[in-house]
């Protein structure tokens, strides 16, 4: 049926996504693309309110250092996710996707991810938790705002890097009105390695996919657990990315 959400789910879905995103999110976002699409609502707009929402629950992050107020501050997170997967399939639905909105919707992602990590830093020092060392850091103590701080700037950095590798002027390639994801790595590798490291590099963005398992840690009431994963993996990524860029940018 037109403008059903069963509609707007098959013409919006994306060639590479999370499992998440797949059989939860997606089909959850249909159904209030599928309520709005008549009316004024834009991309932009329904992508302005996701990251107000998020404000919110990073908010409730700071506010609520109890597993309840987590639990709380991670459904308020995961409802602005569903509206940024809404945001593009209202966008694909009604063929006004561009690169300027992909370029808006990545900025607010990107400043989402900062503020994560950031707060829940301070939810832990208010808290307590394991620390990096092993060891359980209690509340009130200096080591998880420090973790908050650098975290911050190690996600900021690899935003940073990312825009930068991407520009056009780099790439040789126009900005894409699609996902970065979307647009690489559509041959399958045919070698044993090849294929290794693709399923590495699938399971690695998975990990780096928070809307897809923070409920899970927040449910088991380990968002420290949580955090330290998510500042790994982050700082591999900015450390990969450097290393890349003194390989080219260093040669003779």
């Amino acid at each position: 049926m037109p403008g059903s959400p069963i509609e707007v789910y098959r013409l919006t879905r994306k060639k590479h996504d999370q499992l998440w995103n797949t059989y939860v999110m997606r089909p959850l976002a249909a159904a209030f693309v599928a309520a709005i699409h008549r009316t004024p609502l834009t991309p932009n707009q329904i992508t302005i309110l996701s990251l107000s929402i998020a404000v919110t629950g990073s908010a409730l992050f700071v506010a609520l250092p109890s597993y309840r107020g987590s639990l709380v501050a991670v459904l308020v997170l995961e409802l602005a996710y569903l509206l940024d997967c809404a945001d593009g399939m209202l966008a694909r639905y009604k063929k006004l996707a561009s690169p300027t909105g992909h370029l808006f919707d990545f900025f607010v992602d990107e400043l989402k991810a900062v503020l994560l990590v950031a707060v829940i830093g301070i939810h832990l020092h208010r808290k307590g938790g394991l620390g990096i060392d092993g060891s359980l850091w209690p509340a009130g103590g200096p080591g998880f705002l420090y973790a908050a701080v650098a975290g911050a700037v190690i996600v900021a950095s690899g935003i940073s890097l990312t825009n930068f590798v991407r520009r056009p002027e780099l790439t040789g390639k126009d900005t894409p009105t699609e996902a970065h994801y979307e647009t690489v790595g559509e041959k399958k590798p045919q070698s044993i390695v090849g294929r290794v490291a693709s399923l590495v590099m699938t399971f690695l963005r998975f990990l780096n996919h928070y809307p897809s398992h923070i409920w899970i840690f927040a449910l088991a009431d380990r968002l420290d657990l949580f955090f330290w994963m998510y500042l790994a993996l982050n700082a591999l990524y900015l450390a990969r990315g450097w290393l890349g860029l003194l390989v080219r940018f260093g040669r003779t």
